[in-house]
């Protein structure tokens, strides 16, 4: 064959070669690109959800009957303490919506979250030793040097709404402890390690047959509420709102009065 159409065919060769690969790199990213943006009918939303530790039990219940409801979305959770809830917020920490015991620490977040909802409503007890075995009958008793008592830290929710009790009706407590959520006080009192502690009365009813739930009356108690929002650095916001906002539709609010919450 002439060296001319050797020459010819090897050019029109790499010619070729260089319009295919800028082709290939194009299929490639797009494919990635749709997947990274949850593109496709298989893609599933994944939402991270920030919330306080006494929700811990009715929030797992809600988010299976929210995700049957809602296919193509998972939703998880991250439990704590409200005040550390409130730090993740403010370090950064990837999430889409914030649940917290109180008011007053959402009210801290507002550069961070949408407008708040108050989902439900709690009230304190104290907790004791199956059979109440130290015969605690009121706030009162609390008080006693004998009594091993544990409350969560005055920066925790509860803590400070046992404080406010406390002071109100001007008693003394040292407790052997101070925690960093409601979980922790019960399981204080779960293991024996304490003989009393004050916890929302729906932790004391997630342990029936480990502790008992002295009630605190009305005129000497606090009402804990819940907001909820969302968080602006979502990056999945309309599924967010959407999750919020289902948490005050008549059937998630029957799983949270269900698990002895109030209304909001």
């Amino acid at each position: 064959m002439p060296p001319f159409h050797t020459g010819r065919r090897a050019a029109a060769a790499i010619v070729t070669a260089a319009l295919l690969v800028p082709l290939a790199a194009c299929s490639g990213g797009g494919g990635d690109t749709a997947k990274d943006n949850g593109g496709g009918s298989g893609s599933t939303t994944k939402l991270t959800v920030l919330a306080a530790a006494s929700l811990t039990d009715v929030l797992q219940k809600a988010s299976a009957v929210y995700e049957k409801e809602h296919p193509g979305t998972k939703v998880t959770f991250s439990f704590a303490g409200s005040q550390e809830l409130a730090a993740q917020v403010k370090q950064g920490a990837p999430a889409d919506a914030l649940v917290t015991a109180d008011t007053k620490t959402m009210d801290g977040l507002k550069a961070d979250t949408g407008a708040p909802t108050v989902i439900a409503k709690n009230r304190l007890v104290i907790a004791t030793g199956k059979g109440n075995p130290k015969k605690v009958g009121a706030l009162k008793d609390l008080a006693d040097s004998k009594l091993k008592v544990v409350l969560a830290a005055p920066e925790v929710p509860v803590g400070r709404y046992s404080k406010k009790v406390l002071d109100a009706q001007k008693l003394t407590v040292k407790p052997v402890s101070q925690e960093p959520n409601v979980r922790a006080v019960l399981s204080k009192v779960e293991l024996g390690e304490a003989d009393a502690g004050i916890v929302y009365k729906t932790d004391a009813a997630t342990a029936p047959t480990k502790v008992d739930a002295v009630d605190i009356p009305d005129a000497q108690n606090a009402v804990a509420s819940y907001p909820a929002a969302t968080l602006k650095s979502s990056q999945h916001a309309a599924a967010a709102a959407g999750f919020v906002k289902w948490l005050s539709t008549p059937e998630a609010q029957k799983l949270l009065q269900d698990a002895g919450f109030q209304k909001p």
